[in-house]
């Protein structure tokens, strides 16, 4: 059976009943399979039996997944330095135009992913991601969240995020989670650990779009994992107004204060009797602050705190991760990266064109996670097949 899900989708067949018509006649699938000529194809409904039941209860899928990657290592086809992380959208198998407004409104007795979606509202991956309530909750796939892309409607998705090695653009780690950003950037983390501790492989500069460049993720990446990020930051501190930036106040590192344009220092605080101001914000900033006396005798208060009494500044505790990060940004290294990026891309448009996963057949999060693992196995394999080349023929004598 699981020789047949693996023909299904490298050959994009994702239609159980299709996929036993096709090994039933098919001589190569048969072969594949180990059938032989006059096997029995199993029947379509035993893969939704063995999907609720031993596959999911071993992990099959997953263990499938990573035994191919093993191999891809074991052939050399991966580099190990440098990986790309990034995400897609895939729609759901869900009516947009059914849903309703609340998680009390779901009945836990109609369905699988029903339940399911209850039992995970707390992990990150989906209902834990992010705080903000969704608009509509789809009765039949709940986990899904209900968004869209740049101009198209609205429809119920999840999120496939791939972890890639840039070498051969082989694919590391896959995870499922609903469509937003920060369970995507959980994801992110996720997979490399995962990739750290079952494959042995910690890459040394990871490759993202600017949706992975907050401050938490930089400086996780720097602070915790030491890789190098490759990645744009979300940066909101250069002001369009006219106005001073924080880019025109120098900040010195031993005395942990800033010097603005006019020379005067801005500080958690200023007196040495007075106690410490409180700790970072709930987004992880500290406040450093000018004197008011200062503020009132510069020259420069016109073009710097025109509105306020005194001028402050906000530094993210992970303004050192970012430094690094901007630091890499003016590289060469970089402008190779962001080109290299587009494998990810590729891997998706791949998997929507040629493998025809644009939208999901199951439901719920254990059938995405499914999906996405055996789609990501099917893409390794054609890789493999694709780059390492055949043994030589024996010729009998």
């Amino acid at each position: 059976m699981m020789r047949m899900l693996i023909v299904g989708y490298c050959s994009g067949i994702r239609s159980e009943r299709r996929l036993c018509d096709e090994v039933h006649l098919n001589l190569a699938y048969r072969w594949f399979c180990r059938l032989g000529l006059d096997g029995d194809v199993p029947d379509h409904s035993t893969f939704s039996k063995n999907r609720h039941g031993r596959f999911r209860e071993s992990d099959l899928f997953r263990k499938l997944f990573e035994t191919v990657v093993a191999r891809c290592m074991k052939e050399g086809i991966v580099g190990g330095e440098a990986f790309a992380v990034d995400a897609s959208m895939i729609v759901a198998d869900a009516n947009r135009r059914r849903g309703v407004a609340k998680v009390e409104d779901l009945d836990p007795t109609s369905s699988r992913a029903v339940a399911e979606y209850l039992s995970v509202l707390d992990d990150a991956a989906f209902g834990g991601a992010t705080p903000v309530e969704p608009k509509s909750i789809s009765p039949t796939d709940p986990a899904a969240r209900y968004t869209a892309a740049a101009d198209t409607p609205a429809v119920y998705a999840y999120s496939d995020n791939y972890l890639v090695d840039l070498k051969n653009a082989v694919i590391m780690d896959v995870e499922a989670t609903t469509a937003v950003r920060p369970a995507e950037v959980g994801a992110a983390k996720t997979m490399l650990d995962r990739t750290a501790e079952r494959l042995d492989v910690a890459p040394s500069r990871l490759v993202a779009d600017a949706g992975y460049g907050s401050a938490d993720m930089v400086g996780w990446l720097v602070d915790e994992r030491g890789i190098e990020p490759h990645v744009k930051l979300m940066d909101k501190s250069e002001r369009t107004d006219g106005t001073f930036s924080r880019s025109d106040f120098a900040y010195d590192p031993e005395g942990n204060f800033y010097v603005c344009p006019g020379g005067k220092e801005l500080k958690k605080y200023h007196r040495a009797f007075s106690k410490p101001r409180a700790g970072p914000t709930k987004d992880g900033t500290l406040i450093y602050f000018a004197r008011k006396q200062d503020c009132d005798a510069c020259a420069l208060k016109p073009k710097c705190c025109p509105n306020m009494p005194a001028r402050k500044i906000a530094r993210s505790v992970h303004e050192a991760a970012r430094d690094k990060a901007r630091a890499i940004a003016k590289t060469e290294a970089y402008v190779v990266s962001r080109r290299e990026r587009k494998k990810v891309e590729m891997l998706f448009a791949h998997l929507k064109r040629i493998l025809g996963l644009d939208k999901l057949r199951l439901r719920g999060p254990s059938g995405a996670k499914d999906e996405f693992l055996l789609a990501a196995t099917a893409q390794n394999l054609r890789k493999l097949a694709k780059l390492i080349p055949l043994p030589a023929p024996i010729f009998a004598v």
